[in-house]
């Protein structure tokens, strides 16, 4: 190994561009320039002694050496980020930094009031929202909250379950204006149908059946992606049934019958308990989430 040194800027820029697979999109996660990537990775590679990333004319590629190396570093970054946020206020104050994840459609059209309120009550306690549909790992602290559409396992975290969200067909009220509102399932397939492409966002069984991606005409494995297409007119689509209330425009298909039920429940690493600032919010949201679920 090189005697160059190398800093946490070097490995969060690697984690970066693993992500993003390009210098510019990993800059502008990261707030920052590509040249200065370019400088982080170059500086990294020197130090370690080994090509991270080849260019091609799609983009930057991840070299063996890279792909063998990417876990390790990744949990590195994390618990970093973790440790900063940790040191970032005293553990019984109401300041610092906090780090939440949620699914998308959860984190765009239910959080984003509960997070108002509280930030009005909490001026100086920082909100870190991510956003994915993937199961954040809490004991690695990848995040400090999640709020999950799936029972937890692990025997390290405290999960609380919220409540149940059901899910129900819904379409535009132009799109049942130019094609009509189905009553049945044989008229309901004659409709576009908007689901996931490649990664089911539910199982497959409903009261409908079978759902498979062969019944789909536009398919997303974005749930906002979907959503917005529902809200646009494209065809029908489920939407979970508190955050299609909050649009008039959207009208229920099959008499709005439930077609599915998701769980919903709040987790947090069992050492955060006696976090002031993470507990406050967790208390927050699981009264805010109650709320929504009725």
């Amino acid at each position: 190994m090189s005697n160059q040194q190398y800093s946490w800027d070097s490995y969060r820029a690697f984690v970066a561009v693993m992500e993003t697979g390009s210098l510019s999109a990993a800059g502008r996660q990261l707030g920052t320039t590509a040249p200065t990537i370019t400088r982080h990775i170059e500086g990294l590679e020197a130090a370690l002694g080994v090509t991270l990333f080849s260019r091609s004319s799609t983009g930057l590629q991840a070299t063996h050496a890279a792909l063998a190396l990417a876990p390790q570093i990744q949990q590195m970054v994390t618990a970093e980020a973790a440790v900063r946020r940790l040191a970032s206020a005293e553990g019984d104050s109401e300041r610092g930094v906090i780090r939440l994840t949620a699914s998308e459609i959860v984190g765009t059209e239910v959080l984003p009031r509960l997070l108002a309120s509280f930030s009005q009550h909490y001026p100086e306690i920082i909100i870190e929202l991510s956003l994915t549909n993937r199961q954040e790992d809490l004991l690695r602290r990848d995040s400090d909250i999640a709020v999950r559409m799936v029972r937890p396992v692990q025997e390290s975290l405290v999960a609380k379950k919220i409540g149940n969200a059901g899910v129900g067909l819904y379409a535009h009220q132009d799109y049942v204006a130019r094609q009509g509102n189905p009553t049945s399932l044989a008229e309901l397939g004659q409709h576009p149908i908007i689901g996931f492409d490649r990664r089911p966002s539910i199982s497959g069984q409903t009261s409908l059946g079978v759902m498979n991606r062969e019944l789909f005409r536009f398919r997303s494995d974005s749930d906002v992606a979907q959503l917005a297409m529902l809200r646009a007119g494209v065809g029908i689509g489920g939407c979970q049934h508190r955050i299609a209330v909050r649009t008039p425009e959207l009208v229920p298909i099959l008499g709005g019958q439930t077609i599915f039920t998701m769980e919903i429940w709040l987790v947090m690493h069992r050492d955060l308990r006696q976090v002031k600032r993470v507990r406050l919010l967790f208390d927050w949201l699981s009264d805010g989430l109650k709320a929504y679920v009725g």
